[in-house]
């Protein structure tokens, strides 16, 4: 899959860049909470999702009182 074709938000997740995006889909990720739920260092492994992804999605899940798993 193409960036190009990759939307540049998706579900409840702040915008974090479409090679993240990507990287999410892939891994059926679309809400918060799975984001939360896989953890972060899973998703440092990911390629496209560097740390100022991750740090826009801690700071998405500090605003909603939501915890990472690890």
């Amino acid at each position: 899959m193409s960036t190009r074709d990759v939307p540049e938000q998706i579900g409840d997740l702040p915008k974090i860049g479409r090679p993240a995006n990507s990287a999410l889909l892939v891994q059926n990720i679309t809400t918060l909470a799975e984001v939360a739920a896989f953890g972060k260092k899973r998703l440092l492994a990911l390629h496209g999702v560097g740390p100022k992804a991750v740090r826009i999605l801690s700071d998405a899940l500090a605003e909603r009182g939501i915890d990472w798993a690890e």
